[in-house]
């Protein structure tokens, strides 16, 4: 049987939005660790290896993929910190030269799309989701380079 979503947080993320999966963690346009753990002192020896494992081959081929230079690895660990779902992940951003003018500006975006996200979750009409097919093209752009 194939799995239809998976569990992230409180929330359901369809398995054709999902393009890399390890038995621990599944990946889509971020990490999302497969196992409900709030927090980065929660997880086992095994989970932080695969979750920082499974980044670092995600975030090499997006890195390609995106003709970048370098990558921004960053967790939110809990609510203080900017962490919008109660879920251990990480964010995977290719960087380029010059992409923000001040290299630290980075944190200040991530803050902002975390903001953003919340916003959504807490079902903010204002903002406008992409549609299925749009995620769906995306994650299946990602999976390819898996092949």
């Amino acid at each position: 049987m194939s799995i239809e979503y998976y569990q992230f947080g409180p929330h359901k993320i369809d398995a054709k939005d999902v393009f890399y999966t390890t038995p621990l963690s599944f990946v889509m346009v971020n990490l999302r660790p497969v196992l409900p753990v709030k927090r980065f002192a929660d997880l086992t020896a095994d989970e932080i290896c695969d979750l920082w494992l499974t980044a670092r081959k995600v975030g090499r081929q997006l890195e390609v993929y995106h003709k970048a230079s370098s990558l921004t690895l960053n967790i939110q660990d809990g609510p203080q910190a900017g962490q919008s779902v109660p879920h251990v992940h990480i964010h995977i951003v290719p960087r380029k030269e010059s992409d923000f003018e001040n290299n630290d500006e980075i944190y200040d975006a991530l803050d902002v799309k975390e903001k953003e996200l919340k916003k959504k979750l807490d079902f903010d009409e204002e903002r406008k989701d992409r549609s299925p097919e749009e995620r769906i093209q995306e994650a299946n752009e990602y999976r390819s380079l898996f092949l």
